[in-house]
């Protein structure tokens, strides 16, 4: 049998008189790693009612109409009226994590004693891995329908937004701000149901055309308003108060801005009228696994739940395109 043997060397960074100089590391991890997104942060927490998720939507209140409901006052004949309501429902998705930790390698780092935290911060970056993940599917879901499920993944807000068919073009030569707040305020205006959007939704390139076109068309600086946890963002004056212009890095757009071909999508969204149902707990949840054979620790991250737009075919929420 051949052995190997290996120089010093190749581990020490000098050898010379009275010196060998070792690698050594700084005890911390350098981590701007992306983690939660605000949309989550933002949306209503709610239980599961069960699988599927279920609720109701009144799409009309019991009313007379004008020709019915007039009538002569010596000679009164009421009309029947009745509410409509319409049953709805979301199927609920599992999103899953598993880290495993070696013993050895356990066990050897805990004797060295550089990264001693590390098994902690690894399980708790799995936790926000499973949150990343789900940010980006709230939004961007590859699901199609909540009554027939076609895929394992959320149906997407923005999907549902779309699929509700209150959706609008902003071409290449027309005003931004100018069309978001007629779209606004077409949303006030209908004469069914009390519309009030909250916040505009949009990727940070999009705001940051909106923000440059205020101060070169109108030479206007946008306010700004604090909301989640200190996050300060610009808030744009509409029909329905001043709203919130939240950047968004889980929404992305096509092409390059600029050459005429790009498309940024902007969500304008009632966030009262958005909810996740979860089940158990709002929470990921954390499970340890019996020790295999192996003797490795197995930690399984679970989250179950799904998102819903509720009154989405109401008008409440509205998907616009901005063509750059």
């Amino acid at each position: 049998m051949n052995a190997n043997f290996y120089d010093i060397h190749a581990a020490a960074d000098y050898i010379g008189p009275g010196a060998i100089e070792v690698p050594i590391y700084q005890t911390e991890i350098t981590d701007i790693v992306r983690r939660r997104g605000l949309f989550g942060q933002r949306i209503k927490q709610v239980p599961a009612t069960g699988h599927p998720s279920r609720y109701f939507e009144e799409t009309a209140i019991p009313e007379p109409t004008a020709a019915t409901g007039f009538v002569d006052p010596r000679n009164i004949s009421a009309p029947v009226v009745s509410p409509t309501r319409v049953e709805r429902a979301v199927p609920l998705k599992a999103l899953v994590a598993q880290i495993n930790y070696n013993l050895f390698d356990i066990e050897l780092g805990n004797q060295q004693s550089q990264f001693a935290y590390l098994q902690a911060k690894d399980l708790a970056d799995t936790i926000e891995g499973v949150m990343h993940t789900h940010d980006l599917a709230l939004w961007n879901g590859t699901d199609t329908s909540l009554s027939t499920p076609t895929t394992a993944q959320y149906f997407g807000a923005a999907a549902q937004i779309a699929a509700s068919g209150f959706t609008t073009t902003i071409t290449t030569t027309e005003l931004i701000v100018d069309n978001l707040k007629a779209t606004i305020a077409q949303m006030v205006a209908n004469n069914n149901y009390a519309v009030r959007p909250t916040a505009i939704y949009a990727n940070p390139v999009l705001l940051d055309l909106i923000d440059r076109e205020m101060k070169t068309e109108f030479n206007v600086v946008l306010h700004t308003k604090e909301i989640n946890g200190g996050f300060t963002v610009k808030t744009l004056v509409t029909q329905a108060g001043e709203l919130p212009l939240i950047p968004d890095w889980t929404l992305g757009y096509t092409g390059v801005p600029g050459s005429g071909t790009a498309q940024l999508p902007a969500y304008i969204v009632t966030e009262d009228l958005i909810e996740y149902h979860w089940l158990s707990d709002p929470n990921p949840r954390v499970f340890q696994l019996g020790v295999p054979g192996s003797l490795a620790s197995q930690y399984v991250v679970v989250k179950f739940g799904a998102p819903v737009v509720k009154m989405a075919s109401a008008g409440a929420h509205y998907q616009v395109i901005v063509d750059r």
